[in-house]
Parts: C-alpha cells; structure tokens; sequence
C-alpha cells in the first residue's frame, strides 16, 4: 500500500469517527431532551383535557379545554391566594439568602482566620440534616410550647425561617467560592482611588460577582417555591398555604373525586414562573455555574 492510499485510508476512518461521535451526542441530546420535557408535555395536554376526561392516554386532548385552568381559579380552592403565598414566601427567603450569603461569603473569603476550615465545614455540615428530622422541634416552637418562643403557626415566618437555615449554608458555600476568584487587587485599587472598603465591595464587587448571585438567588427560588413538607406541617390554614399544598388538596371542579386534569393545569401554573425565571437569567444561570471552572 502506497503512502497516498495510507493516508487516504487513515483520513477515512477519521472521518468515519467524527460522524459516528457526532452522531451519538446528537442522539444523546436528543433523549435527554425528550425524557426531561416529557413528563411537562403529558402535564401539559392533561391539563387541556375535559375534566372527565382526567385519566385518558391519548397524546393530544381531543376536544381541547379550558375547563380545568377555571377549576383551579374557582372559590374552593384558593388557588390564587395559594400562590401570592407561595411568591412572599420565596421572594423573603430569597432576598434574606442573598443578604446573609453575601455578607457571610464575603467574609470568608477575605478574612484570614484559624478555624476557616472549620467554619465553612460546619456551614455545609448544617445543610446536610435531613429536614424531616428538624419537623418535630420546630413545630414545637412553633406552636407556643415554650414560653421563651412565639406562637408562629400558620404564619408567613413559620415558612421563611427554615428555609433559609436550609438555603443558607449553599449560598454561603457557593458565594465564598466565588468571592476567592475575585482578585483582593481590585478592591485595592479602589480605595487606592477614594473608595472606602464598604464602596469598593459595593460598586467593584458586587457587580463582578453577579453571575453567581443571580445563580445562588435562582436556585433557591426555585427551592423554596416547591417546598412542601415545611409548608405542609406549619401553614395549616386556608388563606396560608403555598401553591404546592393547595394543589395537592384542592378537589377542582368535579367534587370529592381525583380531578387529575385540574391537578395538572395547577401544576403547569406553579411551573411557569420558574420557567420564565430560567430562561430570562439562563446566561447568567449558566455563567454563575461555570464560574471558576478554568482558570
């Protein structure tokens, strides 16, 4: 065989193995597309069904309805109330993670401390509790069965505070990982120009670390919007449940029955404000994630 025809031969089965890799991360992509979206396209032609229509197979409602989206809505449900509630709850607990992990991170990663290691270890550590565990404790602070506590059932901050102790710890975590890649050069120069420490975080900082604040501020609204254990066990009155307690309660509009169809047209709202969130922040989301990943 003749140099040219090695080479040829060899530039074949390169090519060969280009297309085959090529292929296979398409086909790749491609399920793992498809088995993420397929369950919110089944939630979603369900909740366009008839409301007797709850339990059909098909794979396009025939006829379509909106019958079920007005079910959600209707006086029984409070379904709407059930979502301002859900918005306080995670928009609070977001903008008191941000403030604390800021300040907290930020700390961390300048200061110069012997037991840092440690600290950051137990932040983490305290993440790690299984929630259901802390359930029992806290309803009985909750309830008033000390004398030193509150009575805090079926209020706004009976929600807020545990989930923050729940999200904290990652924003923290995160942000002081961010905050390290950030060079103590550029605050520095800042002051060096008339800035006070305070100004120099505030206006150099801060806005160089905002793929990972916006990162941190998604990803914990999205936890806390689809918490449901704590909700569950402490937001016990009608006009305080979350979104995702009502909708696992509510009955629609068909009485005491199983109202699947009502159940998924809930289900499609509560998951359309997190989709607008993704995909209105996805470059920072991605920027935030990435972040420190090469240096």
């Amino acid at each position: 065989m003749t140099p040219d025809e090695l080479a040829a031969l060899n530039k074949s089965s390169h090519d060969a193995k280009w297309w085959l890799g090529k292929v296979g991360t398409i086909v790749g992509m491609a399920f793992i597309v498809i088995y993420c979206l397929l369950p919110f396209y089944w939630m979603l032609i369900s909740s366009f069904r008839l409301p007797t229509m709850g339990q059909s197979t098909d794979y396009w409602p025939s006829p379509a309805s909106i019958e079920n989206y007005t079910g959600v809505f209707s006086e029984q449900n409070n379904f709407l109330r059930a979502i301002l509630n859900s918005v306080v709850i995670s928009v609070t607990t977001t903008v008191l993670t941000l403030i604390f992990g800021i300040v907290g991170a930020y700390a961390l990663a300048r200061l110069r401390f012997a037991a840092k290691g440690l600290v950051l270890s137990l932040i983490i550590g305290a993440s790690m509790f299984p929630g259901v565990t802390l359930l029992v404790p806290l309803f009985k602070m909750f309830t008033g069965t000390y004398d030193w506590f509150p009575n805090w059932l079926n209020t706004y901050q009976a929600a807020i505070i545990p989930s923050l102790s729940f999200g904290l710890p990652l924003a923290v975590w995160n942000l002081t990982a961010f905050f390290r890649q950030l060079p103590v050069e550029l605050e520095q120069a800042a002051m060096v120009d008339g800035c006070t420490p305070g100004e120099a975080f505030r206006k150099v900082i801060l806005p160089l670390a905002a793929p990972g604040v916006f990162t941190t501020a998604i990803l914990t609204f999205i936890a806390v919007w689809n918490e449901y254990m704590i909700a569950l066990s402490f937001l016990q009155s009608r006009d305080m449940k979350t979104a995702t307690v009502a909708l696992s309660q509510f009955t629609g509009n068909l009485g005491y029955n199983i109202p699947y169809g009502s159940i998924m047209a809930a289900g499609v709202i509560t998951t359309i404000p997190l989709l607008i969130l993704v995909l209105f922040f996805q470059r920072r989301i991605v920027a935030g994630l990435t972040a420190g990943g090469v240096k």
